[in-house]
């Protein structure tokens, strides 16, 4: 991805500049269809065959309906010390991402 790509995603996110986290959090495990559309129990072990960390991002949140809210909750919480996939982006997106996002939210990148 290039600073673009960062710069357009952060503008996106703005909309949810307002919303308290308590709120993102219920909508994303409300309705993130990672935390309902997969059983848990019978998901494999990741093995050294697993997909690139962009592919698994890009089917596990495929049609996903609170991709823009999960992504803004990870950026909040998380931050910099982001991990695993959130948003239809893996981590080192979303590291990348979040000093371009913490720019536009008036803060400095740590």
């Amino acid at each position: 991805m290039t600073e673009h790509t960062y710069t357009e995603i952060a503008a996106r996110l703005d909309r949810y500049t307002d919303i308290p986290n308590d709120v993102l959090t219920n909508v994303v495990t409300r309705d993130g269809l990672c935390f309902w559309a997969f059983d848990r129990e019978g998901m494999p072990e990741l093995t050294g065959d697993d997909p690139p960390d962009r592919e698994l991002a890009a089917r596990l949140c495929a049609g996903c309906p609170v991709i823009d809210e999960c992504l803004e909750l990870d950026l909040r919480t998380a931050g910099a010390n982001t991990l695993g996939v959130w948003g239809a982006l893996p981590d080192t997106d979303r590291r990348a991402l979040y000093p371009v996002w913490l720019r536009r939210r008036g803060g400095e990148a740590r």
